[in-house]
């Protein structure tokens, strides 16, 4: 976190709570170590592992198989791959600083530095590419997409990403997202879009990944200078869901239309339409539009009429008046929150067959609220779960009382005890293991690859095996 965001965050409730990719999955952080939730039903917060290990910094759980990242705050230079099923810590790896931020997805394993990046083959754990010499990166500000796709700051100075194709390799783009250094930024569960937002915090904006052209800018605010703690889409990708220091959530949505117009525009449309001048152009008193002067796709929709409108408005009102109301999209949806200045993690994933919002408190709450995709408008409460105690496999009593099947929680508690580590840190668990199993590589290779194995709903296979050859050792410099 930057020390702007230190600031604007001051109450500190103790707790860092992240979601797995996909939204099914949880992990509480804390100084007594780390623990694992699945999220079933509105009503149900399963733990399924609790590790009573020293100060953790960072846990991310890879979907919903068995391999956990963690980072700890005595060795924050060190990475820890473990089986958390096992108890047992698979590999480790140290780096030249204190690991900032770790990123997942089925191919990949991303290592965010504050002026490097490594990344990993996350089947064997093999280092690929490592990009260095970055510019100071203090809060360790990255997003990996399904795709492989990696998007970093490259200023200090403005809102300058990189698009980094981490499967291959390669540089795809550089884009001028904001004025302002970025504060928060992440793709679509698709991979089709990028989300990003300023220190400044009052512009979100949405940009396709396969060109950078701006698919929509939204307003979130009048306020200047609000932290933005929170940037998601929904799995949908029809949505966005952005939470700052202040009291109230937004939930912005996506038009599919922008985003096909973003995909077949070419760039020398956009050149076209930049020299025709920057009145049509979206822009605002806090933040320059960017590199990119496409349409908004509100005023696209608006027709001639809406443009005739626009252009007889020009003539009275000063340029950036007019920009505000006619291009910048508004909220669709809010949450009033009762105490502004918490941190909040926020998203949206479907519960039951039906979309909720998450709000994963650094107080140690997860509040689940009501979302009518239809109407927008300001979302309800419906449910909060306490994630600050160890449960144990203990599912929590409903509002009205009524508790869940006896013979569930008995399994739950059963499956979580064995799941349960054996006392003291990871190294302990390693010492009972055999001196040749912990020198073999296969072995150890073995492990990682059932960790992150798990059933998973699709046709196609998600790993090609022709893609991960023997494994070699490595280390990190």
């Amino acid at each position: 976190m930057s020390d702007i965001s230190q600031k604007c965050f001051g109450k500190n409730g103790g707790f860092s709570i992240s979601f797995n990719q996909d939204y099914t999955s949880l992990s509480v952080v804390s100084r007594t170590g780390y623990r694992l939730f699945s999220l079933a039903s509105v009503d149900r917060v399963d733990e399924i592992f609790c590790s009573h290990d020293e100060d953790t910094k960072i846990a991310e759980r890879l979907f919903s198989s068995s391999l956990v990242a963690v980072v700890t705050a005595s060795e924050p230079n060190k990475l820890k791959v473990c089986h958390f099923k096992k108890g047992a810590e698979i590999c480790n790896y140290g780096y030249p600083s204190e690991i900032l931020s770790v990123k997942l997805n089925r191919s990949r394993l991303v290592v965010c530095l504050v002026d490097s990046i490594y990344i990993h083959n996350i089947r064997d754990m093999r280092l690929l590419h490592s990009i260095k010499n970055m510019a100071p990166n203090p809060s360790g500000l990255c997003t990996l997409s399904l795709l492989s796709h990696l998007a970093y700051p490259v200023s200090t100075e403005c809102g300058e990403l990189q698009i980094f194709d981490a499967a291959n390799q390669l540089r795809r783009l550089k884009l001028k997202a904001h004025d302002s250094p970025l504060s928060a930024l992440n793709f679509s569960y698709n991979g089709v879009l990028l989300a990003t937002a300023s220190e400044k915090g009052t512009v979100i904006r949405v940009f396709c990944v396969k060109n950078g052209q701006k698919v929509h800018e939204f307003r979130r605010g009048v306020k200047r200078h609000v932290s933005i703690g929170s940037l998601n889409f929904s799995t949908c990708a029809s949505f966005v869901v952005a939470s700052s220091n202040t009291e109230t959530v937004h939930i912005f949505r996506i038009d599919p239309k922008a985003i096909e117009q973003a995909e077949r525009r070419q760039s020398i449309a956009v050149d076209a339409a930049a020299s025709v001048g920057n009145a049509s152009s979206s822009s605002d008193d806090d933040e320059s539009n960017g590199s990119d002067p496409s349409v908004n796709a509100a005023g696209a929709a608006g027709g001639w009429g809406m443009g005739f409108l626009a252009k007889a408005v020009t003539s009275y009102l000063p340029t950036n008046v007019v920009t505000d109301v006619f291009t910048q999209d508004r909220a669709y949806a809010t949450i009033q929150l009762a105490e502004a200045g918490l941190r909040y993690e926020c998203v949206m994933a479907k519960l039951e067959k039906e979309t909720r919002l998450l709000l994963a408190c650094e107080d140690g709450f997860l509040y689940i609220y009501s979302f009518e995709d239809s109407k927008g408008g300001e979302c309800k409460l419906i449910r909060a779960h306490d994630l600050r105690t160890p449960l144990h496999g203990i599912t929590e009593v409903d509002i009205v009382g009524n508790e869940n099947d006896e013979n569930t929680n008995s399994l739950n508690v059963n499956m979580t005890k064995s799941m349960l580590p054996a006392p003291g840190t990871y190294a302990g668990v390693l010492k009972g293991r055999p001196a040749d199993r912990m020198s073999a590589d296969s072995d150890w290779c073995h492990d990682l690859r059932e960790a992150v194995e798990y059933p998973v709903k699709v046709t196609v296979p998600i790993y090609d095996e022709m893609q991960f050859p023997p494994v070699t050792p490595i280390t990190v410099e």
